[in-house]
């Protein structure tokens, strides 16, 4: 399997959902702006929201696909698929008792989770509908997680690559169509919601079946392979997740700023998912079961290798990424969302978050390919222990920053917690003599750095005045902005190509 292409197929499959995601943004924002509906759904879809990065994309990936590697790896297909059915099994009940709870203690998660929302009863009593109907979401997305697993382990990429789009697809046809019938008419966001849930799982089925791999109903059992698994979820869950479970509490935080500020915090937030998504999740995906494979050969000079790989790609691509983020600000926040609705005072605030947010872009990214460096190798308390010094760290300079900054203050603490957490993985893997630098990296930082300068002094150059991206019509802004974002692409590109990079350098094969 060429890694490179398989990155390449994941990252074009998450391009389409991350436009899609923007595309549907855009219609939240013209439709319902940023205040108390805004407000109330983002709050009631980031709990279950925050819940999948939790559980089904964080700590049961990091447990589940290592773990599931060794057993085709060691007993076959034959046994996988019993340990598959037996996985399912348990999952299944588990998220249905999780999802009832979730349903009937709303209110409760509500006033923990915002309570300054409890001061407007309208506000709160909206929040706690809407987390009703998008609270199943977590059954269905986990689901989903169980079933990338699977399809990953046997690099069928593409599917779980893609499903992420039906999600987008929903909410775009439900807030341009349906919201008329409902009342109030942000109410069509949360069943919008629960209907991705549902088209996400439902075409991960076939794929399954093509590898014989579709779950079987069975009493469930805690054979070995499922209490491994348990047991390597339960710290992950602080391990991988220490950004959202900070991204919860900042919700806490900003649900007692300014009306709006969950709202900006929100905006600036999807636009940073666009490059942890291209290329965080996609190297993450690609590497984790490549690195579990390599451990159960016994192949350390591989697994060294593989975290080269991702460290030099994650530089390659993040840092550009995070210059153009802080640089592009208020092109891109006003060509995606400054319509109707979403005012002038809304484009300010929310450039403030995201100027905050790109300052810990690459050490989010990092995080993605340092982490998979451990839970391949089935070590938990190490990333545990860091995660949690993340997370007393992060909520330190909270209430440090939230003062003179509010809400951007919020975001500068997430992205310097970041960059604190991939530092210590990084120095964690370096002690162990897990990874050993490859030769070249003193040349390769001087390549990027040298194109990065040269990119953000165009950009910055190309950007121009903010009062001309907000008095453009949307055409000219949406036209101006991809024409900077791709000047900006040719002169980062270029440079390296005239310092020597070759895109062949990066391909790489394994088993």
């Amino acid at each position: 399997m060429n890694l490179l292409r398989a990155l390449a197929t994941i990252s074009s499959m998450t391009l389409v959902s991350r436009i899609l995601g923007f595309v549907r943004d855009a219609v939240i924002a013209r439709m319902f702006g940023a205040g108390l509906a805004s407000d109330a759904f983002f709050v009631a879809f980031r709990i279950p929201n925050l819940l999948r990065r939790l559980f089904a994309e964080g700590a049961f990936s990091q447990a589940f696909v290592p773990v599931l590697a060794e057993h085709r790896s060691r007993r076959g297909d034959a046994a996988t698929r019993i340990l598959v059915d037996h996985v399912a099994s348990v999952l299944a009940i588990s998220l249905l008792v999780v999802t009832g709870l979730g349903i009937l203690l709303a209110p409760f998660i509500i006033y923990v989770s915002a309570p300054g929302f409890a001061s407007q009863p309208l506000k709160f009593d909206l929040t706690v509908a809407m987390l009703r109907v998008t609270f199943p979401y977590i059954l269905f997305i986990s689901l989903v997680s169980f079933a990338g697993g699977i399809l990953n382990t046997w690099s069928r990429f593409a599917v779980p690559a893609l499903s992420p789009t039906l999600l987008n697809l929903c909410f775009i046809a439900g807030a341009l169509v349906a919201a008329p019938y409902f009342d109030p008419p942000v109410m069509v966001l949360a069943w919008s919601v629960f209907a991705g849930g549902v088209a996400q799982l439902a075409i991960q089925v076939p794929a399954l079946a093509r590898i014989g791999m579709l779950p079987r109903p069975r009493i469930p059992v805690l054979d070995p392979g499922v209490k491994r698994i348990l047991i390597l979820m339960g710290p992950a869950v602080i391990g991988v997740s220490v950004a959202q479970i900070s991204l919860l509490i900042n919700t806490i935080f900003a649900s007692y700023l300014e009306t709006g500020s969950v709202s900006w915090l929100y905006y600036a937030d999807r636009l940073m998912e666009f490059p942890t998504g291209l290329l965080g999740v996609a190297l993450e995906t690609v590497l984790l079961p490549s690195l579990s494979k390599s451990h159960f050969a016994g192949d350390r000079e591989e697994y060294s290798r593989l975290l080269d790989w991702g460290l030099r790609l994650t530089l390659l691509l993040a840092l550009p990424a995070a210059a153009a983020l802080a640089l592009l600000a208020v092109p891109l926040v006003t060509t995606l969302f400054h319509y109707g609705a979403f005012a002038e005072h809304d484009v300010w605030m929310t450039r403030r978050a995201l100027m905050a947010y790109s300052v810990g872009l690459l050490g989010l990214i990092l995080v993605k390919v340092l982490a998979p460096g451990f839970y391949a190798r089935q070590n938990i308390a190490t990333p545990v222990r860091i995660a949690v010094l993340t997370l007393v760290a992060t909520q330190l300079l909270n209430a440090v920053l939230i003062i003179p900054l509010a809400h951007a203050g919020l975001a500068l603490a997430i992205s310097l917690g970041a960059c604190l957490n991939a530092t210590l993985l990084y120095r964690g893997l370096r002690s162990r003599g897990v990874y050993r630098p490859e030769p070249g990296w003193g040349r390769f930082l001087c390549r990027i750095v040298l194109s990065v300068a040269a990119m953000s002094l165009v950009l910055w150059l190309a950007a121009g005045a903010p009062s001309w991206w907000l008095n453009s019509p949307a055409w000219r802004r949406a036209l101006g902005l991809c024409a900077v974002v791709a000047l900006g692409v040719v002169v980062y590109f270029g440079c390296l190509r005239l310092l020597g990079f070759r895109v062949r350098d990066f391909a790489r094969k394994v088993a």
